[in-house]
């Protein structure tokens, strides 16, 4: 397995046919340069309807922290990178409410050239309190999905949908799209991309392995059992190796696979 080697020169160009702007001249790419732009540039392209894609960090034994809720190393330094890659490519980044409560996170993008996408909390009872730091960063789009009425801070947007067991995911992506998104990252944590990846609404699914074994703590993916293999998804899947971790790039949606081709070759061109 060759390892993806994202030169200043790979990214600039997935950079540039995110935005349009994208050179006709053609290019000689080293193997590793070619990897890189068969993985990103699935997610470079502009998008006529919706593309969501989910990330997730976990361990050989499939879990993404200890009992504890020690999730801070899970993924290795290659990995974060690539993470912080998706969110440059994203218009928005989703989180569940629990993630948020959890890792107060900031979710910009720092271990990558390019611009934070808006920043998106599921919290359908209203925990998320007023004082996390995603929603005090004016320079970007910050939305906040629940099914109360709960003030937010001045410039946070409140989109108030109704819930279930849960708000539901294809109202949430339908809602999005309407607001102007068309590359939406699911990135956590993992009960919340089971809802959308349950729903069939992922066109890409990234798993990234770090080389670890924790042994306890909640698994990475928990989603409806199925009674016998024949019945379990099987995604179409390419391997990469980050450097620090091994990324599996599932393709779960049939208009992604049989477009992956022709996004190649606008790239290469």
């Amino acid at each position: 397995m060759q390892r993806l080697d994202v030169t200043q020169r790979v990214w600039k160009r997935i950079l540039a046919v995110k935005s349009g702007t994208a050179p006709r001249a053609t290019e000689k790419w080293t193997q590793g340069e070619a990897q890189s732009l068969a993985l990103y540039g699935a997610l470079a392209e502009p998008q006529d309807a919706p593309m969501v894609f989910a990330q997730i960090g976990q361990s050989l034994d499939g879990r993404i922290a200890t009992e504890t809720g020690d999730a801070q190393d899970v993924s290795g330094e290659d990995g974060l990178a690539h993470l912080h890659r998706l969110r440059a490519l994203a218009d928005a980044v989703v989180i569940g409410v629990k993630t948020a409560l959890h890792d107060d996170p900031q979710l910009t993008v720092r271990l990558a050239d390019g611009h934070s996408p808006a920043r998106v909390v599921i919290d359908p009872d209203g925990r998320l309190p007023n004082t996390a730091q995603l929603l005090h960063d004016p320079s970007v789009r910050r939305i906040v999905i629940q099914a109360v009425e709960k003030e937010r801070p001045k410039g946070v947007e409140t989109i108030t949908l109704p819930r279930s067991d849960w708000i539901c995911p294809k109202v949430i992506i339908a809602t999005l799209a309407d607001h102007g998104f068309k590359r939406i990252l699911i990135e956590g944590g993992g009960i919340t991309i089971a809802q959308f990846l349950e729903a069939d609404l992922l066109d890409r699914l990234h798993i990234s392995v770090a080389p670890l074994l924790i042994g306890s703590g909640p698994q990475s993916l928990t989603t409806s059992p199925v009674g016998t293999l024949a019945a379990a998804r099987r995604p179409q899947t390419q391997a990469y190796n980050l450097g620090s971790d091994v990324l599996f790039d599932c393709l779960l949606s049939a208009q992604t696979s049989s477009i992956a081709h022709s996004k190649q070759a606008a790239l290469d061109a």
